[in-house]
């Protein structure tokens, strides 16, 4: 009886670090809508989410860290992923990735901040861009998106999955960054980032998959137009 007292008392214990948390996620989250600002004071943050001033930093240990669980918090793409009903494997593939940027292109601003934040070099721990449970979460994703689109005959089976999400990743994180500096439209971004992900595929693609592929750069092409003409004239920061 004393043991399951214990096993109960650590679930609560648990229970209430894991409400505790979501209060500070939820106050950040408020306070940088609010200010348009990630450098959070603690102090507040703390006093707008109910709890001491030493909580923040017991659960996430760093305000960075802080920002990247609102990022993280914001964003239910698991959840919206498996909804997701996009015909061939090669559709699925871009399909997930409008569904993933739409966050970005319907509230810019706010992830602006939250990216800005992140790509920071000022921060002095070592939090990247992501959980790892999330990357472990986001890499399951997208190895199974392209490792089905190898199934189905689209990509050629010589080049591992792992090295097409490499060169994707890539892209994504290029993109990302141009944007978040000012250096990309917002209504640019989804299809600088898909066209992209399409001629990392062209380079494994077969040509069942070439002429899908194909299609989609079109198409991309077609939305960078409407973007205005001096859209995909911008040279990227990192080139």
């Amino acid at each position: 009886m004393k043991g399951l007292q214990t096993v109960e008392d650590l679930g609560k214990r648990e229970q209430a670090k894991a409400r505790r948390r979501t209060d500070i996620v939820r106050a950040a989250r408020d306070l940088i809508r609010e200010t348009g600002e990630t450098d959070l004071s603690m102090r507040t943050l703390a006093q707008r989410a109910g709890v001491s001033l030493s909580t923040p930093y017991n659960l996430f240990g760093s305000k960075r860290a802080v920002v990247l669980a609102v990022l993280e918090d914001e964003r239910d793409f698991a959840e919206r992923f498996r909804k997701l009903d996009s015909g061939n494997s090669v559709d699925r593939i871009f399909g997930a990735h409008d569904l993933a940027f739409s966050y970005y292109t319907s509230d810019p601003e706010f992830y602006r901040t939250l990216w800005r934040a992140l790509l920071s070099t000022s921060g002095q721990d070592d939090t990247g861009l992501a959980t790892p449970e999330r990357l472990a979460q986001t890499r399951a994703i997208w190895l199974g998106l392209v490792s089905n689109a190898v199934r189905d005959g689209y990509l050629a089976e010589d080049i591992p999955a792992e090295l097409i999400m490499q060169s994707m990743a890539h892209v994504t994180g290029g993109a990302l960054l141009s944007w978040a500096m000012g250096g990309l439209p917002t209504s640019a971004l989804t299809a600088t980032v898909g066209i992209g992900y399409a001629l990392c595929l062209k380079g494994s693609a077969t040509a069942q998959g070439l002429n899908l592929l194909q299609e989609r750069i079109e198409a991309y092409q077609a939305k960078l137009s409407k973007a205005g003409p001096k859209a995909s004239e911008r040279a990227p920061e990192t080139l």
